[in-house]
């Protein structure tokens, strides 16, 4: 059985770009380039299990030994719409991945995560799959977007969070216990809880705001 790893991404230039997302006088644009920044280091290392297969190529000098990404392709599925500012940095760094889309809201009375849009194939089999969602904090939606996924028959998942909190962690835990299939949360910070609003201390604020603001 596997047991859900998460792995908070300790590097020098992690903790500086997220140092400058927190900060509140941070505008938009910057706050965009630097978490686009930010997610290819993080896909970097979310990516080190990545499937390939061996090839080997002709250099000007003689034949090497190598790999390619194998087949079917992985899929990154943004969880919208604050998920979509991770979509570009992720996708330079796997350019040959396939997107998918998810649209999940937290209902504010049930607290669950409700799905209101799904661009997604069918089938899912073989596929490792990579979740973009900036903010975890209780672990609701990206619980549910993981579920579907597996639902679909998705071999693995790696989400990929700029920051999480530990009651969200602890969630996810307890969700994905007995997951036959791994489980993999990578995070540029761990953050100290969540208030009685639900948002993640200190954190950043809320990501699609600062992203794209208020709408």
């Amino acid at each position: 059985m596997a047991a859900m790893k998460t792995l908070v991404v300790d590097h020098p230039l992690v903790a500086h770009k997220l140092t400058t997302l927190r900060d509140v006088r941070t505008d938009s644009p910057t706050f965009r380039r630097l978490a686009d920044e930010l997610v290819t280091l993080l896909a970097y290392e979310a990516t080190r299990d990545v499937r390939v297969t061996e090839a080997t190529v002709d250099t000007p000098v003689a034949p090497a030994h190598g790999v390619r990404l194998a087949r079917p392709a992985p899929l990154v599925v943004p969880i919208l719409r604050a998920g979509l500012g991770m979509l570009d940095g992720m996708t330079r760094l796997l350019p040959t991945a396939e997107v998918g889309f998810l649209g999940m809201i937290r209902d504010e009375g049930t607290l669950k995560a409700q799905t209101y849009a799904t661009r997604l194939p069918e089938d899912l089999s073989g596929r490792q799959c990579y979740v973009l969602d900036p903010m975890l904090a209780t672990g609701g939606t990206l619980a549910a977007a993981i579920e579907l996924l597996f639902a679909r028959g998705a071999e693995d998942v790696t989400a990929i969070c700029l920051l999480a909190a530990p009651e969200g962690l602890a969630y996810m835990e307890k969700v994905f216990a007995g997951s036959e299939a791994p489980v993999r949360v990578v995070t540029a910070a761990l953050d100290e809880r969540l208030n009685e609003l639900g948002y993640i201390v200190p954190g950043l604020g809320d990501a699609g705001d600062r992203l794209y603001g208020v709408v």
